[in-house]
């Protein structure tokens, strides 16, 4: 009997979730001083970093063609489905803490855990690799004198380090690291300048692309493009086409417009940095959800913009993978725009250093708040209102990171905590929509209790109903046919179909990706595959669809659910399937590492275990008071038993909202 028991209370810990009390939101360890428009410069320059003068080049060249503006549109289509749902979160949970703290609220702690510490190396492994981007960018302006001075004195003959230490790289982060500790005011007027010029170098590459583009560029034909391989004596493609495609607007085809997406979409990577802003913008719950749409939106324009200038003011085929706006400028008879192009660029990596430095502290900070990480992790600067122990240690490590690491094997690490946030992100809300409750508690005194009150009193005659409907048990008729309100059997039912929706489309994830070829050879057992897996896709997602939703409203909420946070569960599993084995060789070994320091220390020192553990204390004490209390009034039982009708009710709706 103690061995389940011990289990038992084992499992629970695993899966407690954190109670957020809403009381106050003004009242904050760190200093409240953001606007929304700092919010979507944050996320502008987080996001739109160097890429958008590399990616743009590259995947036109290999993928896309002139189409890559169709595949950074369906790329900007799959990334705002994640930031929807962030934006949810964000209006629901202003709180400090991203995707860890919005998991933790869910579905339970190791999730939670697992979540942040992923995300702590996404944003490790950025700030490194950012860095040592900036100083080989600024190396390029020298005509590479640093890196040859580096690699004759200081050259590194090992397996897996840099060829040689980048010292602008550690003192860069180290910078910008003491920049955050400084003030966080301070650190977001030093992004706006740098998105500003950002934004303004990108607008003249447009400018200059529609003035100088020519439109023949997007409809070369197929006779061409032989020519030209036939005199660069480049043998023709399996099925006699060139090897830069077909011509025209999509010379690969719509499959190539795919693959120029899945790579894209990376490049929306960045925006999630605005959720751990929550306690530190004024108005989280509408600044948070308007940051992550708009910095979206402008995004999605930029690389939308640059990538339509460059393919007209330049064949695709002859596009420069490495640096293809310089060499487009060339190409078009204005040489000297590349100095222009390279001080935006320094830029653009600039604000995207710092969009990777800045969130990282502040999830390390509320996992240490919470007790899952060391408690000296927490400790907030008396003057400056900012984490500095979390911000002065994780940017020593990403220096020495970048100090010393070939970070090209490390990079793809991130795409794995970057997606596995965004798919859980979604669950959550999937999860979150159908509960009877909240997971979280409302505020006693605010704005928005005042606008909900009628609603609560309205409802309150349905709300008995749906506590009168928990005493029915399952059936295959509430399947399709539930009651008008969510219960405890609904909300179960779509917690497991959201879990059992994840297992199925890794399922058809690893289908479609490692029997690519049976399905295309038409085989049985593939073709039975894939349809059982649409088919169950499909109708899962429709029971789901049929359940009653929780009527409480907030700021913003995901439209068109569950087909939304569905379908990004089903494009970010997908891509994490992409991601190679050593990449999941190396994500076991960090998770090892997490889990060891979990175990050790996160499960016993967690700040809602301690909290439970008194709350059981006082609730014994309270038992113990009503019964001596009983014995005293026995005289007015049937009073009591009168009120005890309600107590349920009362009870039920405090810890459904808890």
């Amino acid at each position: 009997m103690i061995p389940c028991r011990a289990a038992l209370s084992f499992a629970r810990c695993l899966i407690r979730r954190k109670i957020v009390v809403l009381d106050s939101l003004e009242d904050s360890k760190l200093s409240r001083c953001l606007s929304t428009v700092d919010l979507i410069a944050l996320g502008v320059g987080s996001t739109l970093g160097a890429g958008v003068y590399v990616l743009a080049g590259e995947v036109a060249k290999a993928d896309s063609g002139p189409s890559i503006v169709l595949s950074f549109l369906i790329a900007a289509i799959a990334s705002v489905m994640a930031g929807l749902c962030y934006a949810e979160f964000g209006a629901r949970v202003p709180k400090t803490g991203s995707a860890y703290l919005y998991t933790y609220v869910t579905v339970g702690e190791l999730w939670a855990f697992i979540t942040g510490w992923n995300l702590i190396l996404s944003y490790v492994i950025g700030t490194s690799s950012v860095a040592r981007a900036w100083s080989g960018t600024f190396d390029e302006l020298l005509n590479k004198q640093i890196g040859q001075f580096f690699r004759t004195y200081f050259n590194i003959n090992y397996t897996g380090l840099a060829e040689y230490p980048d010292f602008f790289a550690v003192c860069l982060i180290l910078l910008l690291a003491g920049l955050l500790s400084f003030g966080v005011k301070e650190s977001a007027w030093v992004n706006k300048i740098f998105t500003a010029v950002n934004i303004l170098v990108l607008l003249f590459v447009m400018v200059a692309g529609f003035v100088k583009g020519n439109v023949a560029n997007w409809k070369i034909s197929e006779e061409f493009l032989k020519n030209i391989s036939a005199s660069a004596r480049e043998p023709p493609c399996e099925n006699g086409t060139s090897i830069y495609g077909a011509g025209g607007f999509m010379p690969y085809g719509f499959a190539g417009t795919l693959a120029g997406a899945a790579t894209c979409f990376y490049a929306f990577v960045g925006f999630d940095c605005i959720a751990t802003t929550g306690e530190e913008v004024r108005n989280p719950q509408k600044a948070i959800p308007i940051g992550i749409v708009t910095s979206l939106l402008v995004c999605f324009m930029a690389y939308f913009g640059v990538s339509a200038a460059l393919t007209l003011m330049m064949p695709y085929y002859l596009l420069d993978e490495k640096s293809p706006l310089p060499v487009a400028f060339e190409y078009v008879g204005w040489g000297p725009a590349k100095y222009v192009v390279a001080a935006g660029s320094l830029c653009a990596l600039s604000a995207s250093l710092l969009g990777c430095i800045f969130p990282m502290p502040r999830v390390i900070y509320a996992m240490a708040e919470d007790g899952l990480l060391f408690k000296c992790l927490g400790q907030i600067n008396s003057k400056t209102k900012t984490p500095i122990i979390a911000t002065l240690s994780s940017g020593a490590v990403a220096a020495v990171m970048a100090f010393l690491f070939d970070l090209k094997a490390l990079v793809d690490m991130m795409s794995i905590g970057t997606l596995l946030a965004y798919s859980l992100v979604a669950a959550c809300v999937l999860i979150l929509r159908y509960q009877p409750g909240l997971p979280y508690e409302q505020p006693k005194y605010s704005p928005e209790k005042e606008a909900l009150r009628s609603f609560t009193s309205a409802t309150s005659e349905s709300a008995t109903q749906a506590i009168m409907l928990q005493g029915q048990g399952f059936s295959l008729r509430s399947l399709f046919s539930p009651s008008a309100l969510p219960t405890p059997q609904s909300s179960s039912l779509v917690s497991f179909l959201v879990g059992f929706l994840a297992f199925l489309v890794l399922g058809l994830s690893i289908l479609t990706t490692y029997g690519v070829h049976a399905i295309a050879s038409l085989e049985a057992w593939s073709l039975a595959l894939l349809v059982l897996f649409v088919v169950l896709f499909i109708v899962i997602v429709l029971i789901i669809w049929r359940q009653p939703q929780n009527q409480h409203k907030v700021a913003f909420m995901v439209p068109f659910l569950p087909f939304l946070p569905a379908f990004s569960i089903l494009v970010n599993i997908y891509l994490m399937v992409q991601l190679s084995a050593e990449t999941w060789i190396r994500f076991s070994i960090w998770m090892a590492l997490g889990f060891l320091i979990y175990f050790t220390y996160g499960i016993r020192h967690s700040l809602e275990g301690n909290s439970r553990d008194e709350d059981d204390d006082e609730d014994a004490y309270s038992d113990d008071m009503n019964t001596a209390t009983e014995e005293k009034s026995a005289i007015q039982a049937n009073d009591h038993h009168e009120r005890n009708l309600s107590v349920p009710f009362i009870f039920h709706e405090k810890t459904s909202e808890c």
